[in-house]
């Protein structure tokens, strides 16, 4: 995903709630009560790295992976290396880039086909078997590794012999074992012993610039794989989802954070910002400002979004493609607005120890593009795109 908080994301998306305006949505304020959840892992913490598409993927894929063999012990729950996948990810992304001469985004972002796309080819691992992180901390800090990787992939597309040699290749494996380590080939787990049919994962998103019932590849810099979603119309879209964590499964998620009401303490909410206040207004013109009123608890007004509306926000690049997490479980605040349940990769942070509360017309306006397996999509839907 774009930039999905690629080097300069989640280093800036952290900082850039400390740059933009406060938000005036307070967790505090909000009193939730849990609809449905299904089984998730721990919460983890990307850091300092653009890897989100790896994280909220294989959190989903882990999530699968205990529906599927019916896991109820935690203790017994999967735990796939997040830098097995960003280490073959990267490979296969430095060996295209250079066939492409440089013609396409070579960053730390991505998204969920490329998790599919590793797992599929190369099988996963476990997290005990490989961290990933060779270069002295104890979590992802590859600003660095980035930077090299860019500078010597953009050094081998110069061809300054006129004729690529067979052995750059070795030099990138080279420096993906100097800072991620080698791999223990003998404890990757194979893709017929993951547990899970990796071929039952489908995308889809909802805009009307391609027809419904078309797969397309989303049009963002890191879907460099070209994995498609299927089209599909909003309430079909949100009926996937709602449908999905009825029957038990859990939603990758990509989308846009970068709203005023994505707070950093645990709440998505879609503003309506032209309804906060009457400041400058006509109104207080001629009336003056309204009373200040006891502390008491607000929820601001939302913006209620429609097709038409969700597709000037994607023309317009004001839904851009920030950040990926794992959707499992729907709720409602107090005044019985619908929520979901939102897995992120920041670490416990936040009102809620990383876990995101995000509003349903949020997900309506602000989500890219989901992923999920076939099974949890309702027949009608999949009858309607010719799968079944």
């Amino acid at each position: 995903m774009k930039k999905i908080l690629s080097l300069a994301l989640l280093a800036v998306a952290v900082s850039a709630f400390a740059q933009r305006a406060p938000s005036p949505v307070k967790a505090s304020d909000y009193e939730f009560t849990t609809v449905k959840e299904n089984p998730i892992t721990p919460i983890k913490n990307q850091y300092r790295s653009g890897t989100c598409w790896c994280f909220s993927t294989l959190s989903f894929l882990e999530s699968e992976v205990i529906k599927a063999k019916g896991i109820k012990d935690a203790s017994l729950y999967p735990d796939f290396s997040e830098m097995f996948v960003v280490r073959k990810a990267y490979y296969d992304r430095a060996i295209k880039y250079v066939r492409m001469n440089g013609k396409m985004n070579f960053a730390a972002g991505s998204d969920f086909g490329d998790v599919l796309e590793v797992a599929q080819t190369y099988g996963l691992m476990d997290q005990n078997a490989y961290s990933g992180l060779q270069y002295g901390y104890d979590k992802p800090v590859q600003g660095e590794l980035d930077a090299v990787l860019k500078g010597y992939v953009d050094a081998v597309i110069q061809n300054p012999n006129r004729k690529l040699t067979k052995v750059w290749p070795k030099g990138l494996e080279g420096i993906l074992d100097a800072y991620m380590g080698e791999i223990p080939e003998d404890k990757v787990i194979a893709p017929n012993a993951i547990g899970i049919n990796l071929s039952d994962y489908i995308g889809f998103t909802s805009y009307t610039h391609h027809p419904f019932y078309t797969a397309f590849a989303m049009e963002v810099e890191d879907n460099w794989r070209a994995t498609p979603s299927w089209n599909v119309p909003l309430d079909e879209f949100m009926a996937i989802i709602d449908y999905a964590i009825d029957k038990g499964y859990t939603v990758a998620w990509g989308g846009d954070v970068s709203e005023p009401g994505f707070t950093r303490d645990g709440l998505a909410i879609l503003i309506d910002t032209e309804a906060l206040s009457t400041s400058g207004s006509d109104q207080e013109r001629w009336v003056g400002k309204a009373e200040e009123k006891p502390a008491e608890k607000v929820t601001p007004k939302e913006i209620s979004v429609t097709q038409e509306l969700r597709q000037e926000y994607y023309d317009e690049k004001t839904s851009t493609d920030d950040h990926g997490m794992h959707l499992y479980g729907i709720a409602k605040d107090q005044n019985g607005t619908k929520y979901y349940l939102i897995k992120n990769s920041w670490g416990e942070t936040g009102a809620y120890k990383g876990i995101w509360y995000m509003s349903e017309e949020f997900v309506k306006g602000k989500t890219l593009n989901i992923m999920v397996n076939k099974n949890a999509v309702p027949k009608e839907i999949l009858k309607k795109i010719g799968l079944k």
